[in-house]
């Protein structure tokens, strides 16, 4: 889909004029050049890697003298033409070498990993999954392909299990490896890693293996940028091709959330014998950045002695479930109709929103007056939580935040004088790697005992720290007593509200609603009228990509 005038921004309208002013080109191509530039632009912006064109369009741009063909040894221009579909040279370099490096990671001859034979793993394996019963053998096979492969992809649904297989493979590993290896944990949020960190300690102790293997299991886990070494103010990292990362075996949680140029650079940070293994639900709505990674992976056949599928649920069940399930086929008549069940745990918000957001907020509220410790704040905070599909508009991110203020307000629960406020929920919206604060993270603004009272934000680490910072150092944040469900991913509340327009719009998808969905573990609630919420259930995103077709090349 071409860009408009309308919905084209200024830079990518500059952007597309100063290139068709360089094309050698004559002025109608010129014209129809800088519109197709304007649209990729545009589209890289929506998440795309690339547009598709027709035979003419593609010679079009080829003549221009700024675009290579994706075989041509040249020298670097501008835009690439790859099999009718045109990139930037930058997306289509990383969808490129993520594909090349994938492939070398799996070809590539290897030595033992393992000094214990074969019966051995298998031994392993029935002692690690002794509950098998036919419901476990995906997550037995799981085990046993990331186990063996250099490169794996663990894919399911919330309560699949993908957290709890993950870490008897990290100990089966641990056990049937000559040495011991050594492992790091990520994710790509603060949350993320916050989740897959409590779940760690929560069941390392279970694991039916000695002491020595639970202790070489790491209980550590940071965020993607962190692993890394962020650099401020720079898009590349301390860790790279030139300076790998340490660790025998990297595992992502997830993974759907990662984009397209952030998974090649890890990819890159790889040593070269290290393993990989991704985990995450790849019906849940793509990265916010280029790429759908997780699902296009998932794709490739190739890869398909890569990827294990969990399909069966052990603690996600009930209505949300089916509501979820429904959803994500697509079946908006079977999912409206779910709504109307009566059921406590999922049903149609009747009551005023602002109000309903308000009244959930009353508990972390008085736990600061009365002084809490702040962990007990946060996880009064974290049971509920209001998600948005937009950010502007009824109903929207800016519509229920301001309300809920002015309703606190009016309760005299919190005080508004200014920006920042006691009691103020807030999110992270830009990198800030000098204060190890990302995208994403959730801080609470408070009075602080040790400095007389002065209003501090106060953030919990995945290792449970906590960090406190003056509000005049955290200048990208947006207020959190709602977020969009984009936001959302990587955390799960008790309780989730979710949020859509009065209008149907563009953005409102099968997998934003998924997503939203399985936020929650004990219930949801949702604000739709039946129009919008079916138009949602019937739209599925197609981001434009070639990553796959990478892997013929």
């Amino acid at each position: 889909m071409l860009a408009n005038d309308q919905s084209a921004s200024r830079l990518e309208k500059a952007f597309a004029r100063f290139l068709s002013q360089q094309a050698a080109l004559s002025a109608s191509e010129k014209m129809a050049f800088e519109t197709l530039v304007m649209a990729l632009s545009h589209q890289l912006n929506q998440g795309h890697n690339c547009i598709e064109m027709d035979n003419e369009t593609s010679a079009m741009v080829l003549a221009s003298g700024l675009a290579n063909r994706s075989d041509q040894q040249a020298p670097l221009l501008p835009l690439v033409v790859d099999r009718n579909r045109l990139y930037l040279q930058r997306y289509w370099f990383y969808e490129n070498r993520l594909a090349g490096q994938i492939i070398a990671m799996i070809e590539a001859p290897r030595s033992d990993l393992y000094s214990q034979s074969d019966d051995h793993m298998e031994q392993a394996l029935d002692r690690y999954f002794k509950q098998n019963t036919g419901r476990l053998d995906c997550q037995r096979a799981a085990a046993k392909m990331a186990a063996i492969q250099p490169f794996s992809i663990i894919t399911g649904g919330p309560g699949t299990g993908k957290t709890t297989t993950v870490l008897k493979i990290l100990a089966l590993v641990q056990e049937l490896s000559e040495e011991p290896l050594h492992i790091a944990l990520a994710a790509p949020t603060g949350k993320a890693a916050m989740r897959l960190q409590e779940a760690v300690g929560k069941h390392k102790a279970e694991l039916p293996c000695a002491e020595t293997i639970k202790m070489r299991i790491p209980e550590t886990v940071s965020t993607l940028h962190r692993l890394l070494g962020a650099r401020p103010l720079s898009p590349y990292f301390r860790h790279d091709a030139t300076n790998p990362l340490v660790y025998d075996l990297v595992v992502v949680d997830e993974a759907s959330m990662v984009d397209l140029a952030l998974m090649s650079k890890l990819l890159d940070a790889l040593k070269p014998d290290a393993r990989l293994i991704l985990m995450g639900d790849k019906d849940q709505l793509a990265s916010v950045e280029s790429g759908a990674v997780l699902a296009d992976l998932t794709e490739v056949l190739a890869l398909q002695e890569c990827v294990a599928m969990l399909k069966t649920s052990y603690r996600f069940y009930g209505a949300i479930k089916r509501l979820a399930d429904a959803v994500n086929l697509q079946q908006a008549d079977s999912a409206w109709h779910i709504l109307q069940d009566d059921d406590d745990t999922i049903a149609l918000l009747t009551q005023d929103v602002a109000d309903y957001v308000a009244g959930k907020q009353t508990d972390y509220l008085r736990l600061i007056d009365s002084g809490a410790h702040f962990g007990e704040i946060v996880e009064a905070f974290n049971r509920f939580q209001a998600l948005c599909s937009n950010r502007q508009g009824l109903n929207s991110v800016a519509d229920i935040n301001r309300q809920v203020e002015q309703k606190l307000s009016g309760q005299k629960l919190i005080h508004v004088s200014g920006l920042w406020y006691s009691g103020r929920p807030v999110m992270v919206t830009q990198n800030n790697p000098s204060l190890h604060l990302y995208n994403g993270d959730i801080g609470i603004c408070m009075p602080d005992k040790d400095q007389n009272g002065m209003l501090m934000v106060f953030f919990q680490r995945a290792d449970g720290r906590i960090e406190k910072y003056m509000p005049s150092r955290i200048p990208y944040c947006e207020t959190a007593f709602a977020m969009t469900i984009h936001k959302s991913q990587g955390s799960e509340f008790d309780e989730v509200l979710i949020a859509l327009p009065d209008i149907i719009h563009p953005v409102l998808t099968k997998e934003m609603l998924y997503t939203a969905i399985t936020r929650a573990r004990k219930s949801v609630r949702l604000v739709a009228s039946e129009a919008v919420f079916k138009a949602a259930v019937r739209q599925k995103i197609d981001r434009v990509t070639g990553l796959v077709h990478q892997f013929h090349c």
